[in-house]
């Protein structure tokens, strides 16, 4: 699909999903797909796809998933396994549709943990990395008091009215739900990252207060693929707004390392 305006929605039935796209299109260059975190959207990136695209020369694609900023309404309750049917339903689909020849997932929080998924359930050799910032591998204490934290600011606070710029209350109630009804000890990433076959590149801050370096440990411990890893001191959940200039460089580097060579791609197999 080579006529992606720089904004738009792809139709991908059921779902119309909301993107953003910056730089050259899938045909001219290798594209970095941008996945949002939980409570993330295309429009929330702010002007990271431009930045991105200007450091690395790749394009950049992001969209917005299902019940997510202006796409479709998703259908709830989501159940426990909702990033895993992301990863292996809606993500290869979107892929084929916007003609994705060759480039890295990027992911943020929950889009981090959706990347990795995709990467240990397809061999997908149009994909030869993985920029994972914030990861999620197994749900940690820390997460959980960060859920009910932010239910609680929602549910009393002005912090609902800001959350409605982006989306409806259905998406911040619908996420938390998923963590806050259901046992969270069942969600592990462990067996996903063991099928992972393209480096990856983690970015984690030392205060993130949804999740610790036990995330980083976890890939080095389960990883057969080559785990490089950027740990910031004082960067809580957000490194790429928190700590723009390091995040971009790091990218950069490991994005011109991986994509030297713009040989074609090649077919998709699952698993």
């Amino acid at each position: 699909m080579s006529s992606l305006a720089d904004q738009g929605f792809l139709d991908l039935p059921p779902h119309r999903l909301e993107y953003r796209m910056a730089g050259p299109r899938p045909h001219q260059a290798p594209t970095l797909i941008l996945l949002h975190q939980g409570l993330g959207s295309a429009g929330q990136w702010d002007d990271l796809p431009e930045k991105l695209s200007a450091a690395t020369g790749c394009g950049v694609f992001a969209y917005s998933r299902p019940g997510y900023g202006f796409s479709s309404p998703a259908k709830l309750p989501r159940g426990l396994d909702f990033m895993h049917v992301e990863a292996r339903e809606t993500l290869p689909r979107l892929l084929d549709a916007i003609g994705f020849r060759q480039g890295l997932l990027v992911g943020h929080s929950d889009g981090a943990s959706i990347a990795a998924i995709y990467a240990g359930s397809v061999q997908d050799h149009r994909v030869r990395g993985l920029v994972l910032m914030a990861p999620h591998f197994i749900v940690e204490d820390v997460t959980m008091n960060a859920i009910r934290a932010i239910r609680k600011a929602y549910d009393t606070t002005d912090v609902r009215a800001r959350f409605q710029r982006w989306h409806a209350d259905a998406t911040v109630r619908g996420w938390s739900d998923v963590w806050l009804n259901n046992d969270v000890g069942a969600w592990d990433l462990r067996d996903d990252l063991a099928y992972i076959r393209v480096p990856m590149l983690i970015v984690q801050g030392e205060d993130d207060d949804y999740g610790t370096a036990r995330q980083i440990e976890i890939a080095r411990e389960e990883c057969y693929c080559p785990v490089d890893a950027l740990l910031l001191p004082g960067i809580r959940h957000v490194p790429h707004r928190e700590a723009p200039e390091q995040v971009l460089g790091a990218i950069a580097g490991f994005s011109s390392r991986l994509l030297r060579e713009h040989d074609s791609a090649q077919p998709v197999t699952a698993r």
